[in-house]
């Protein structure tokens, strides 16, 4: 069956996806090391993973497949799902793809790397209703692609 993940411990637009789940029924898996509130949605499970700080990054990288799509920020994670076939797709609307993955790693190294130098990097940008919006039109597009792919999973 056809699966999205949500990297949900920080992540803004669980709601949106839900939204897209719902509209062509796709199961939910929202997977954090604390308790989430999900709402009560036919084929929304909220699953939580033991403490440790990959340790819902491991529960979604060994379980998401080709067709899956998996929600995260973390450039890593989507690395993994990458080698796995998932689509995936950053919080901002941002899809990763092995073509860009490379690129994305590089600049989260760098930015570490200036972080542990003292240099200020000032971090990401808060979510805006734009965010949001590319975000939804960009799930509904991978779910479009993913349905067209793999029509009979």
């Amino acid at each position: 069956m056809k699966t999205i993940y949500i990297d949900a411990d920080a992540c803004p637009v669980k709601d949106e996806t839900y939204k897209v789940a719902r509209r062509y029924r796709w199961r939910v898996f929202v997977v954090a090391n604390q308790p989430i509130n999900t709402p009560s949605i036919p084929g929304l499970f909220s699953i939580m993973v033991s403490q440790g700080a990959d340790a819902a990054d491991d529960y979604i990288a060994e379980r998401a497949a080709q067709g899956d799509i998996v929600v995260t920020a973390d450039i890593p994670l989507a690395a993994r799902a990458l080698e796995k076939m998932a689509l995936v797709l950053g919080i901002k609307g941002r899809e990763f793809t092995s073509e860009s993955i490379g690129d994305a790693l590089a600049s989260r190294e760098l930015s570490q790397d200036l972080r542990e130098a003292g240099v200020m990097t000032g971090g990401p940008k808060p979510m805006s209703q734009r965010d949001r919006s590319r975000f939804l039109e960009k799930l509904d597009q991978l779910v479009n692609r993913a349905e067209r792919a793999h029509p009979t999973d």
